[in-house]
């Protein structure tokens, strides 16, 4: 499995933040999955950066063009070399 950062610029409209709700239920559904492993939404920028699980970019695409705020995105997709944060790191050890 390999992981990818999409990165997406969207525009919203009238119709847009009703379709927010089943939109979050997929995304919800691909983290409990273990397929999205961060999801973060700037409204200042109104960009969206998604860290994903897949075997390949076509995998990716596939996946969000599920979503139903797809219709709204231009999407990025970059596969990573490199992903390390506090996340990825074993819990630090505390004696008692």
């Amino acid at each position: 499995m390999k992981k990818y950062q999409v990165t997406i610029q969207f525009e919203m409209d009238d119709e847009f933040m009703n379709l927010v709700p089943p939109h979050r239920t997929y995304v919800n559904y691909l983290i409990n999955k273990g397929t999205i492993d961060q999801y973060a939404v700037s409204m200042e920028t109104q960009r969206v950066w998604i860290t994903m699980n897949a075997e390949d970019k076509m995998e990716v695409e596939q996946l969000l063009e599920k979503s139903p705020l797809r219709k709204y995105w231009n999407a990025e997709v970059d596969e990573l070399f490199v992903l390390d944060g506090q996340h990825y790191r074993l819990p630090a050890v505390t004696p008692n």
